[in-house]
């Protein structure tokens, strides 16, 4: 009988050494799940703080740009001030303040990027003109622009307003 206890015991030893592996392993493997937890946490923070921080700097650069525009308009506003204020001036020299003041105007809106187009003689495109009326007349070419009734203006590729013009043939 002593035979039969001895082998028992070694394979009792053996099987709680198999226990304890599977339990450290169980453990190994916990440990790295809560790891990889915290670490999904900390990213998940992270990009909504990066979110929050993107949302934050496009409306800080859209206010910027605002600003910066409506600043550049602030000259013009004080130049049509005193044309206003000015009571002694001639109907000559209201005319030239009223060109110089819209050269002024021009220039602010060329330097932040919007251009106009639409002139007499140029081909109709629908992408860029409004056709409000249309004659046929053999002076003039096939869609050809025969008068503009407002410039159209575009901010880089983008139309800001089509022109409005008359079209011919």
């Amino acid at each position: 009988m002593k035979k039969e206890k001895e082998n028992t015991a070694p394979v009792e030893n053996e099987q709680t050494a198999e226990e304890n592996e599977e339990i450290t392993e169980i453990e190994k493997i916990k440990k790295e799940l809560e790891e990889k937890a915290d670490r999904l946490l900390r990213t998940l923070a992270e990009y909504d703080n990066f979110r929050k921080r993107s949302i934050k700097e496009k409306e800080q650069a859209y206010s910027d740009t605002k600003a910066d525009i409506l600043s550049s308009f602030l000259p013009v506003i004080d130049n049509v001030e005193r044309a206003m204020n000015n009571d002694n001036a001639s109907y000559e020299d209201y005319k030239k303040g009223a060109e110089m003041i819209f050269a002024q105007f021009l220039k602010v809106i060329s330097d932040s990027g919007v251009t106009a187009y639409g002139e007499k003689g140029d081909a109709f495109d629908p992408l860029l003109h409004n056709a409000v009326m249309h004659i046929e007349d053999e002076n003039y070419g096939e869609n050809e622009i025969v008068e503009v009734f407002e410039k159209g203006y575009k901010l880089g590729d983008r139309v800001l307003r089509p022109a409005t013009v008359q079209v011919a043939n």
